[in-house]
């Protein structure tokens, strides 16, 4: 874990994901989420929606659900029906959409990214919030690459040791 310290992101990016596999069965969750943040928000990394979209074309999807309920909680409905695709027109309903796997299938990874990028404009807090999110399933975390990888292991040698 030594390696990881100082977050400068020049960590093997394959041992990275070999090293999170064996840490990521250990770590606890809150430094989990601390360290999936930092990598949300590196600029070592892609943009936090281009990194959500990128997640979200892997979940399965009762995890497609859960993200876009995170997103759009942070979206206001007049937002919502200004984004591209009609995103909007699939949550008619109440203020707060409940999104279900089955609508979550019928949401490109593209739409995704413009929902995670008005969200973020609108709440920046959003990207804590999907940080904890992402820290129950490590296994799409992987999906992120080694480069982020190395950031999430950096954050958990960091905490590990104060």
């Amino acid at each position: 874990m030594q390696q990881y310290l100082g977050g400068n992101g020049a960590a093997d990016p394959a041992r990275a994901e070999q090293d999170f596999d064996h840490v990521a069965q250990q770590a606890p969750r809150a430094g989990m989420a601390q360290g999936v943040t930092e990598a949300l928000r590196s600029d070592q990394t892609p943009p936090f929606a281009t990194l959500v979209s990128q997640l979200f074309g892997r979940s399965d999807p009762q995890q497609r659900a859960g993200m876009l309920n995170q997103l759009l909680a942070n979206v206001s409905p007049a937002m919502l029906a200004s984004l591209a695709g009609g995103v909007g027109n699939l949550f008619k309903g109440g203020s707060q959409p409940q999104v279900t796997p089955e609508q979550a299938e019928q949401i490109t990874p593209q739409q995704v990214q413009e929902i995670a990028a008005t969200a973020e404009q609108h709440n920046p807090g959003i990207v804590d919030r999907m940080g904890d999110f992402y820290a129950e399933h490590p296994t799409l975390i992987k999906a992120l690459g080694g480069a982020a990888l190395a950031i999430v292991l950096g954050k958990l040698a960091q905490s590990h040791q104060n």
